[in-house]
């Protein structure tokens, strides 16, 4: 429900914005010369998506698109084609043009990479994984064409000394484990202030193994299942490796069995304590119920933490102090910084994106997605 209402609200966000997609004019250098600018489109606009919001994503990247002038070729994530299918359908009963939005159906190989590398595809829009970015950032290159990349996070929640642990816990709670943690902006990784270290994990434990855990259509549902098998697979190596490395286990790290459950890839909400910022569990985007908890002593510690990650895309503090609040939010380096709230979530209104190898430098939403999706003259 909340991927449909994301689609709704891009959609009409993005019909406002086709009436602000204003130029300048300016005087000239010369007399007799008059000079002005103008945005245009530049094209078909190929668009990869993931299966983790099948309908709000291809709808961030088509709605900006198509009020500037362009068309579109989607091919969505193999594992989820119906969800497109369906707002393909919605956008041709509400009157857009035959050939102006276009849908792929398959796999990476046999459908995104010839989309990439087409010669009369300009543009491209992905959001998926840091490995198949580069693939396609590769593809693109020989033509130089606008390419917009979207990839991992490994989001981090700082939590001062002074911060309201009710407040902090929720927000690490659905932060990490909304989802089962399947969105680039979950809040993957704790650095939890030692003077309440100890009473915040509890209490985060203790919150993690109360989760119940279920289909997602029955309202009572707090965490759903993995998306398939081979990201079961892949959180089970994850947690394995997590033990190997020394973090410490402190609930979850299984695979839940029995009735309902042998219905689908689901696994239990996972937490690893006294992890050092260093190990893999702590660095890698691992895309499922596992958070990893760092203890720290100070802020400017955290921050360090924070940053020390490949990834760039969303952060959050958890503090009374103002002062610290600024802090961080200045010197985390991320393309999204929280106070007071969990690392997910966007808004239609501002620009959404991350630094280092979370993306390429472009910006989804508010008026950076006109900005990719249009050329100046």
């Amino acid at each position: 429900r909340g991927d449909v209402q994301e689609a709704i609200d891009m959609t009409y966000y993005m019909a406002g914005e086709g009436r602000r997609l204003f130029g300048q004019t300016t005087p000239s250098e010369l007399p007799n010369k008059f000079a002005m600018s103008v945005r245009q489109p530049i094209g078909v606009c190929g668009m990869i998506t993931p299966w983790n919001f099948p309908m709000a994503i291809p709808s961030w990247k088509m709605m900006p698109a198509l009020v500037s002038g362009n068309t579109v070729v989607l091919k969505p994530a193999e594992d989820t084609p119906l969800s497109a299918c369906h707002l393909v359908q919605v956008l041709t009963e509400a009157g857009v043009p035959r050939g102006v939005v276009n849908l792929v159906s398959g796999d990476g190989p046999n459908a995104g990479a010839p989309l990439a590398q087409h010669k009369a595809v300009p543009v491209i829009s992905f959001t998926g994984s840091g490995s198949v970015g580069r693939l396609v950032a590769q593809a693109c290159a020989p033509d130089f064409k606008h390419c917009s990349l979207e990839m991992g996070g490994k989001n981090i929640i700082i939590v001062m000394d002074d911060a309201n642990l009710d407040l902090a816990i929720d927000g690490a709670v659905w932060g990490g484990f909304g989802t089962t943690g399947q969105r680039c902006t979950a809040s993957s990784r704790l650095a939890v202030h030692k003077s309440v270290y100890k009473e915040f994990v509890t209490r985060f434990v203790e919150r993690a193994k109360s989760l119940k855990v279920g289909d997602g259509l029955d309202p009572a549902t707090e965490m759903g299942p993995l998306i398939n098998e081979r990201q079961l697979n892949t959180v089970e190596s994850y947690v394995e490796l997590g033990k190997n490395e020394g973090a410490k286990l402190l609930t979850g790290g299984t695979r839940l069995t029995g009735g309902a459950y042998d219905k689908g890839w689901f696994y239990a909400a996972t937490v690893f304590g006294d992890c050092s910022p260093n190990m893999r569990v702590a660095q890698e985007e691992i895309f499922g119920p596992v958070v990893s908890v760092i203890p720290i002593g100070s802020l400017g510690e955290a921050i360090e933490v924070a940053n020390g990650a490949r990834y760039g895309l969303s952060a959050s503090i958890y503090t009374r102090d103002v002062n610290r609040a600024f802090q961080a939010t200045r010197d985390l380096y991320t393309g999204i910084v929280y106070v007071n709230a969990p690392t997910i979530g966007a808004e239609t209104h501002l620009p959404f994106g991350g630094t280092k190898q979370t993306g390429n430098g472009h910006r989804e939403a508010a008026i950076a997605a006109i900005d990719f999706f249009t050329e100046w003259k």
